[in-house]
């Protein structure tokens, strides 16, 4: 296991082993995506979309882009 500490001003030094095995080097952007309250993941942001791949669950019933949109616009109308 890798550990790293984080200086006063929230930067943190990732350490060579973990660079290593996300592929990142100097310069490229990782993220960080939350799993659970307190739990986070650190993704390499460089990597091809396919990597995507089976993150989501696929739907219940198939979804057309009508339903997609109109969803859309319910959320947006009750965030304003």
């Amino acid at each position: 296991m890798s550990t790293a500490t984080m200086t006063t001003k929230g930067q943190i030094t990732v350490p060579a082993a973990v660079r290593s095995a996300l592929g990142v080097e100097a310069g490229d952007r990782v993220e960080f995506i939350q799993i659970e309250p307190g739990r986070f993941e650190l993704v390499a942001a460089t990597g091809s979309v396919t990597i995507l791949k089976g993150m989501l669950r696929k739907p219940a019933k198939p979804v057309s882009v009508e339903e997609m949109n109109r969803a859309i616009s319910a959320q947006g109308a009750k965030a304003k």
